[in-house]
């Protein structure tokens, strides 16, 4: 049965902290470790999460994009765990779209991040996994990846001018459509 976690918020050092690779896929504690974060972005309506938002310093993050009110144009897809995920290629294209993080409650970014991203990772059966991703499905998985890298999208912002509240952000981009 999978548990809901606690999400850390920022400040807890291990978003801060650069995550250890996974080396056995199939030990009983990745894979529970795997169905409570996938229990815990659906609970929390995220479209991804990382092991150390939960305080797991593994390199594993969940994508699980599909529309919620946080996210009401996020396209759907089935939740995918990735292990030891890595960018091979990215386009030449970066394009600033709105973020939020579970870890930063009420925030919202404009955050620069490549439009198109080749990646690999293995999947939660230790298969390695070859794949391009595109638009909002590739920004959450540069934002996941940063945080298995110590780093908060607020680190990417280009200017203080790139932040709103979570209230102002529905009003604003949400309500007006």
């Amino acid at each position: 049965m999978a548990e809901i976690r606690e999400v850390v918020q920022l400040g807890h050092p291990l978003l801060r902290t650069k995550a250890q690779d996974v080396e056995n896929i199939r030990d009983q504690r990745i894979q529970t470790l795997v169905d409570d974060l996938i229990a815990t972005v659906g609970q929390a309506n995220g479209v991804g999460i990382a092991a150390p938002q939960v305080a797991e310093a593994c390199r594993l993050f969940i994508v699980a994009s599909r529309p919620n009110p946080r996210y009401p144009n996020a396209p759907t897809m089935d939740a995918t765990a990735m292990i030891n995920p890595k960018i091979l290629a990215h386009s030449t294209e970066v394009v600033k779209g709105w973020e939020g993080c579970l870890s930063i409650p009420g925030i919202r970014g404009l955050v620069p991040r490549y439009q198109a991203i080749e990646v690999e990772y293995s999947d939660r059966n230790g298969k390695l996994q070859k794949q391009e991703l595109t638009d909002f499905v590739a920004r959450i998985f540069q934002h996941e990846l940063d945080h298995l890298d110590g780093i908060v999208f607020l680190d990417r912002l280009e200017s203080t001018l790139d932040i709103v509240t979570e209230q102002e952000y529905q009003k604003q981009f949400v309500a007006a459509g």
